[in-house]
């Protein structure tokens, strides 16, 4: 009996209970993730006719304060954070990578960096809806690529500095391994590099995903050719109610805010961060893991490793390809020579670009105003660039210390997480309305106030880096100085200051020039028929975009960006370097 129920080809009976309730447990996974995606892609699919109408047939071009209209400009948001959100991964991988592995471009691509991050998004905004209608004229898709290149414009560069940084401190031990293979430049980037800035990279997402949260309400309310448009979304909703006095309509739109930033939380970031963690780079497996219910419910599906399979002849092919930009082999040495005469050559074109730009700036300035317009911007610079001092230095004393204490415990980073994501994404602008009552009532002045506002839109890069920073420091360093029993400012000394120094550096880079373009929306608070305006850069550039002041704009956002240059180029890169030099994992 034994030897037929062993023989090839014969029935081996029933499956045991237990593997029938696994099967079943597992068809059951396969057909929720199945069907959460064709519902996702029916979604996209039906939210994005609305894009393409034109304008004389778009009902759109104003938004109702109904709300039961809330629910898809719910969904019209969310698609453009999303694509904002892909469009700012593909430049933050091609920016960084430029800059990190091209000493000649570092020196262009990072300052050109901290000037665009201080560029008010109205100002990108005004180009980009001009560039984007000559593609599309008379149709909506034009204005919503538009709103989609703003948000961009508020995510991009934080996840770029992020990245950056983590290519340029990649630990000794991966550059070396990768170049003792001789690793194909693309192997390189997908196999080593990108692994190594994971954490900071997801992290530095989310918060500039936040980021564009906070800009919504600029990037959906679009003025072109002296006629005001107003793409339907939670932004333009609350700006319509805002403008309106309709504190139950503002009511309505904080209420999806929070709905749909928990929500994204739950469904994307919480199992992205989780996921996240595989690429820690530490010797000894953490005593606590971040964990996501999706996340699970994922790796318990068979749909991903069938889509990897079906997948995979397609990422061979890109490995062939991928070896077209060569190995892995560049010297680390170059003769000083040719060093030297590629760096005045590089030097001299550069220069030479940006001298041209000026001087053409210069002239148009020269015969439109004068080039006394520089005086009254660099004037009101130095009360904007007070209230960022005060802004970084306060965020940095109360939110390191927190970040740490987040990033060292997987079980407050599940707790404090959502949380931390819903005070970083929250329009500082839906805030308006209590601002101005708060202010009204005390009788402070909106030049104090506008800190606050400020603060809103900006602290939250130094939380969400410390926070990272923690995550990135190995476990088995922590244990150790627990078995060395030491404790309090030592341990910070000795171990947290080193560790979270460079994500440190990136948010504080970030956090400065974040707080100098919130400034646009913070020093000119406005609710039904009351506005309240602060003295600074800030309120300058929004009086100059309101009124289609386009010389005064361009002083304006020069002299802004010349401040945050200053700064950056006084005082951030020379502690990233420090951060580069002694701080790195190597």
């Amino acid at each position: 009996m034994s030897l037929l129920k062993s023989a090839p080809g014969l029935s081996r009976g029933p499956l045991p209970p237990r593997a029938l309730r696994r099967r079943a447990r597992t068809v059951w996974v396969d057909a929720v993730v199945a069907a959460a995606v064709l519902v996702l892609l029916y979604l996209a699919l039906r939210v994005g006719q609305g894009t393409t109408v034109r304008f004389a047939t778009a009902r759109d071009a104003t938004v109702s304060t109904d709300p039961s209209h809330l629910p898809y400009y719910a969904a019209r948001s969310l698609l453009r954070m999303f694509a904002a959100l892909a469009l700012s991964v593909v430049f933050t991988f091609g920016y960084a990578y430029a800059a990190a592995r091209s000493r000649r471009l570092e020196r262009v691509l990072i300052p050109a960096l901290d000037i665009l991050q201080s560029v008010p998004v109205l100002a990108f905004l005004t180009v980009a809806v001009t560039g984007f209608l000559a593609l599309f004229p008379g149709s909506m898709l034009g204005l919503e690529c538009a709103a989609v290149f703003a948000i961009f414009t508020s995510q991009a560069w934080n996840m770029t500095f992020g990245f950056y940084h983590s290519l340029v401190s990649l630990p000794r031990e991966l550059d070396e391994l990768s170049r003792s293979f001789r690793c194909s430049r693309w192997t390189r980037f997908w196999k080593v590099e990108l692994p190594s800035g994971m954490i900071v990279l997801v992290w530095n997402g989310m918060l500039s995903f936040g980021g564009g949260w906070f800009f919504l309400v600029a990037s959906e309310a679009i003025t072109v050719d002296n006629q005001r448009y107003a793409l339907p979304g939670v932004g333009s909703y609350a700006g319509a109610a805002i403008a309106a006095g309709d504190l139950g309509s503002v009511g309505w739109a904080i209420a999806t805010m929070v709905v749909l930033v928990v929500g994204v939380n739950f469904l994307f970031w919480r199992p992205l961060t989780a996921w996240a963690e595989r690429f820690r780079n530490e010797q000894s497996e953490a005593t606590e893991v971040q964990r996501s219910t999706v996340l699970d419910l994922l790796r318990r599906s068979h749909l991903p490793a069938l889509l990897g399979r079906a997948l995979r002849p397609l990422g061979r092919a890109l490995n062939r390809a991928g070896r077209v930009f060569g190995t892995d082999d560049r010297p680390l040495a170059v003769h000083p020579a040719w060093q030297r005469a590629g760096d005045v050559t590089f030097a001299l074109v550069a220069g030479g670009i940006v001298l041209w730009g000026l001087v053409d700036l210069g002239r148009y300035l020269a015969h439109r105003t004068g080039l006394g317009v520089f005086g009254e911007p660099l004037l009101l610079g130095l009360a904007t660039l007070a209230r960022v001092v005060v802004l970084v230095a306060v965020a940095t004393v109360v939110w390191v210390p927190v970040g740490v204490r987040i990033g060292f415990s997987p079980r407050l980073t599940r707790i404090a997480q959502p949380l931390v994501q819903i005070l970083a994404s929250f329009p500082a602008n839906f805030l308006f309305p209590l601002v101005v009552w708060l202010l009204l009532r005390t009788g402070l002045s909106i030049d104090l106030g506008g800190i606050l506002l400020m603060a809103l839109g900006a602290q939250w890069y130094i939380l969400f880096n410390a926070i990272a920073g923690a995550m990135a420091i190995p476990s088995d360093l922590r244990e150790a100085m627990d078995d060395l029993g030491v404790r309090g400012w030592q341990r910070w000394r000795r171990l947290i200051i080193p560790g979270i120094f460079p994500a440190y550096v990136t948010g504080g880079i970030t956090a400065s020039g974040g707080a100098w373009n919130a400034a646009i929306v913070s020093e000119v608070v406005t609710f039904g028929g009351t506005t309240l305006t602060a003295t600074g850069l800030g309120a300058y550039i929004a009086r100059a975009t309101e009124r289609g002041d386009h010389p005064h704009l361009l002083a304006g956002v020069a002299v802004m960006s010349l401040y945050v240059v200053a700064l950056n180029r006084l005082l951030w890169r020379r502690l990233y370097r420090l951060a580069e030099r002694r701080y790195s994992l190597q």
